[in-house]
């Protein structure tokens, strides 16, 4: 009897255990502001092709929104600039309330990197804000980029400064540049602006 009542004893505990593991991971994540979505006909951002063709590389890429995704397809070369892109043109945004960049994509298992730019130039070459992060091949994931972890970058050159500019985005996309060949397949449902900020309705 008292074995029974050993048993019956922890299952219990192990169901509160569970209870409270799960309660803990179901937290609502840090609020979000959508910029763009491709659930719908039209995108909010007129999105364009850069590949290192530009520079004289054999790099070449695309997109197309297609299930409500936008799809980044292409192959690397890096027996020349080595990279392919995809940016964003025509709105100005002011991100200084937000903390960072959310994405959710599919991806590949190889590195992308998210690149954001204001406008400025260095030695007359446009300045790019970059910030890397992996994917895991066939799953979605969702992409928390702190605005902190961008660093500038011109032209291959990383730079000391300045940092990030959130009161004037003028400019984002999506790069791959990880120092492979071959073909990359990536998909992206959603970018948006997450605050890890909540407003105390009792403070001051």
């Amino acid at each position: 009897m008292n074995d029974i009542v050993k048993c019956l004893s922890a299952l219990v505990l192990l169901a509160m255990t569970v209870n409270s593991s799960d309660a803990e991971t179901s937290e609502p994540p840090a609020a979000a502001t959508v910029l763009e979505s491709f659930a719908g006909p039209s995108t909010q951002f007129d999105w364009f092709v850069v590949n290192d063709n530009v520079m004289g590389g054999r790099s070449n890429g695309g997109f197309a929104v297609e299930d409500g995704a936008l799809r980044f397809t292409g192959a690397t070369n890096t027996n020349g600039g080595g990279f392919s892109s995809i940016r964003s043109r025509g709105k100005r945004l002011d991100l200084s309330a937000a903390d960072g960049i959310r994405l959710r994509v599919l991806g590949d298992g190889r590195r992308y990197t998210w690149r954001l730019s204001n406008g400025n130039r260095w030695r007359g070459i446009p300045v790019g804000y970059w910030a890397e992060f992996p994917t895991k091949a066939g799953e979605w994931i969702t992409v928390d980029l702190p605005f902190d972890r961008f660093y500038p970058q011109a032209f291959g050159r990383k730079l000391d400064g300045p940092s990030v500019d959130q009161t004037r985005i003028l400019e984002m996309g999506i790069m791959i540049y990880d120092g492979e060949d071959g073909p990359f397949d990536l998909k992206i449902s959603e970018v948006a602006s997450y605050s890890s900020h909540r407003e105390d309705s009792d403070s001051d």
